[in-house]
């Protein structure tokens, strides 16, 4: 496949932490590919680097603390010498991005409606009403219950799965080329987990919207990605074929990840 096929080409990323007498490196040089309509999923325990890669994507980590250098490139465009106006640009409409906790995510102080609509006019330039008419459609598409009355809502109103579901509703309205879900079914129950995964497949089967997966949960990365890398203390140590990589991983922490998988027992 050719290079115009590659959404999202990583090449020597690194983050450094900035100290009063040394840096400290957070994120050894990483890289990665993303082909369209495919699904990366990155794994990792807690605290081995996968949010700090994230955010190091979208350019939300503190350049007076962190220091970032490497290359990235969406679609062919290098980002890492984008203004940040140049940025918030992109993000939403090239890049979605669906945090770990949808509370974080919504202005408390604003409907859902308004939050909505203000993303769609933002990036589109779109009308009001018009943005009105596509945000119900959106919430409706997703399953969500009387749309039109969910809009005049607040975010503490909602579940944590609903609220999700709002944000995945965002992101397939603008289609981006890039989703980056970091954490999606955090903290969801079983029900809310499938519907945010269904979701996700249909944004990617419908809009070929490609999916970076950051997640803890093995299971969803089974379920869902193409391909995987692992991490750990800010390092890939494995990257793979999701196939592969679960029935034969080539590196100790990988197989250690694997054998901490729950397993249920219907011993007496």
């Amino acid at each position: 496949m050719d290079d115009a096929a590659k959404v999202l080409e990583v090449r020597g990323l690194q983050v450094n932490l900035r100290t009063a007498e040394d840096s400290v490196p957070l994120l050894e040089p990483i890289d990665l590919e993303l082909k369209k309509g495919r699904v990366f999923g990155l794994v990792g325990e807690s605290g081995s680097g996968k949010t700090v890669t994230c955010n190091a994507l979208l350019h939300l980590l503190d350049p007076r603390r962190m220091e970032v250098s490497g290359s990235i490139r969406l679609n062919g465009r290098e980002l890492g010498s984008l203004s940040g106006e140049e940025m918030r640009r992109i993000r939403g409409k090239d890049i979605g991005f669906i945090m770990q906790n949808p509370m974080n995510a919504f202005t408390p102080v604003y409907t859902i409606g308004s939050q909505f609509i203000e993303t769609l006019r933002t990036h589109t330039g779109m009308s009001k009403a018009a943005a009105r008419e596509r945000a119900i459609t959106a919430l409706a598409d997703m399953n969500l219950p009387e749309p039109a009355k969910l809009m005049k809502r607040y975010p503490f109103q909602l579940s944590g799965g609903m609220l999700q579901r709002v944000m995945i509703a965002i992101s397939m309205c603008l289609r981006p080329a890039l989703v980056i879900a970091d954490e999606p079914t955090t903290a969801l129950d079983v029900v809310n987990q499938l519907k945010v995964l269904q979701e996700l497949e249909r944004l990617r089967s419908e809009y070929g919207t490609s999916i970076l997966l950051i997640s803890h949960d093995l299971g969803v990365i089974s379920q869902m990605a193409d391909e995987v890398a692992v991490m750990q203390k800010g390092r890939i140590v494995e990257q793979a074929d999701v196939y592969q990589l679960f029935d034969h991983p080539q590196h100790e922490y990988t197989r250690m990840l694997l054998n901490a998988r729950p397993s249920m027992s219907l011993g007496r």
